[in-house]
């Protein structure tokens, strides 16, 4: 796969302007504006070290959560966290396209590296569009001229099709920065190459995305069975034709994902027990935890698979040769309901197989545990990720692989 598209090895970027997009969306104290964890911070930084060692002048395009929220903040605390982690002085300045950030970005010298403001402070980057489109955009057209490469290492947005990500691919020479370059690399050939027996563990609270992953990876003999958990595994129970509770049932609907529940029936009736849901589950009651059999759940709120289904649930992974893992077990969260997430990544840490774990919650709570060492590959994007999983195409490696073309 990676020939399919431009890597950094294809340039040769001394004394050249290398615009590269990074993903470094960390989680931000709303009060102070302090970066909580600088996990992406410091993924990147092999990128941009490389790019700054070999004598380019860098420029660094980011962006940090979404218009409405309350970590929707300027990236002047990431330059001084990067600056940091590379040993390097990262400038910054509070525009992307003004006269002064042009003037910026033209007077960088070899080796130096500048981040511009946030790119979700321009509007049209919330927008999705074709590369086409998008390379018509106020902020491609502005920084087109100032730039001789494109690099995109933004990984975990790769499944989306806005401004920053593809719009520059249209008419800059493009490539995939180190960190993009090893996620499409290690996942698509443990897809490509899968041992069995193959085990894939889904949970979370995206089941529509989980379900797609399901049917991708059923219909094409990669998995031998499918583990479910958190809302993936009460729609699939639901689905089984046990009673999970109205609580629980109307918590599905709420969130629009009454529909799953037909699909994830349509898959158990064409592939059988290779569907795996909870055995048994467990609810909050009088602020305490309590386990309850399948057949016997009250309309209470599910919070986590229950002890049994961690025990057959472990079982599974411990005789599997690959684990795909995205998305906790429950609300890990709260250490009530902790135990689902937590035990089944020990047992996937502990296994003999080959395991891959997707990006958001469940990589949190993989590192949390520090237990990211013992994993074959930590995922960088959930999103991008279950997208790959799902066998769907994702719009900014496509538009790398067509500025190759």
């Amino acid at each position: 796969m990676a020939k399919e598209f431009n890597t950094i090895d294809d340039f040769d970027v001394e004394d050249k302007t290398v615009l590269v997009r990074i993903d470094i969306n960390s989680p931000v104290d709303p009060g102070s504006g302090i970066i909580l964890d600088d996990t992406r911070l410091k993924l990147h930084a092999q990128t941009v070290k490389e790019l700054s060692n070999k004598g380019a002048k860098v420029v660094l395009l980011a962006h940090q959560s979404r218009p409405g929220k309350k970590d929707f903040t300027s990236l002047s605390q990431h330059a001084d966290a990067l600056s940091e982690i590379l040993n390097l002085r990262v400038k910054y300045i509070d525009s992307l396209f003004s006269n002064s950030a042009k003037e910026a970005i033209k007077a960088l010298k070899p080796h130096e590296i500048l981040l511009l403001e946030n790119a979700r402070f321009f509007s049209e980057e919330t927008l999705s569009r074709t590369p086409l489109e998008q390379s018509k955009t106020h902020l491609v057209t502005q920084l087109t001229p100032l730039i001789d490469y494109y690099v995109n290492d933004a990984f975990a947005a790769a499944h989306r099709s806005q401004a920053s990500l593809v719009g520059f691919t249209v008419n800059t020479p493009s490539a995939a920065g180190r960190v993009m370059e090893k996620e499409l690399t290690v996942i698509q050939d443990a897809l490509d190459n899968v041992e069995h027996p193959c085990v894939f563990l889904l949970g979370g609270m995206k089941p529509d995305d989980s379900i797609d992953v399901m049917e991708n990876v059923l219909s094409n003999g990669t998995a031998d069975s499918i583990l479910t958990t958190g809302i993936v595994g009460n729609i699939v129970l639901w689905a089984s034709g046990a009673d999970i509770g109205e609580v629980n049932r109307e918590f599905i609907a709420s969130r629009g994902y009454e529909d799953m529940v037909a699909k994830s029936k349509e898959l158990i009736d064409r592939f059988g027990d290779k569907v795996k849901y909870p055995i048994d589950v467990a609810c909050d009651i009088n602020g305490e935890r309590v386990d309850y059999d399948y057949t016997e759940i009250p309309n209470e709120s599910i919070f986590d698979i229950g002890v049994k289904t961690i025990n057959y649930y472990a079982k599974e992974i411990r005789d599997a040769k690959a684990i795909f893992a995205n998305g906790p077990a429950g609300v890990f969260e709260d250490p009530k309901f902790a135990m689902g997430t937590e035990d089944l990544i020990n047992a996937i840490a502990n296994s003999n197989g080959f395991s891959l774990i997707g990006g958001g919650h469940i990589a949190a709570a993989t590192a949390g545990l520090g237990l990211e060492d013992h994993m074959s590959h930590l995922s960088s994007g959930g999103g991008a990720c279950i997208s790959m999983l799902a066998g769907k195409k994702l719009a900014a490696v496509e538009a790398l692989k067509n500025s190759k073309d």
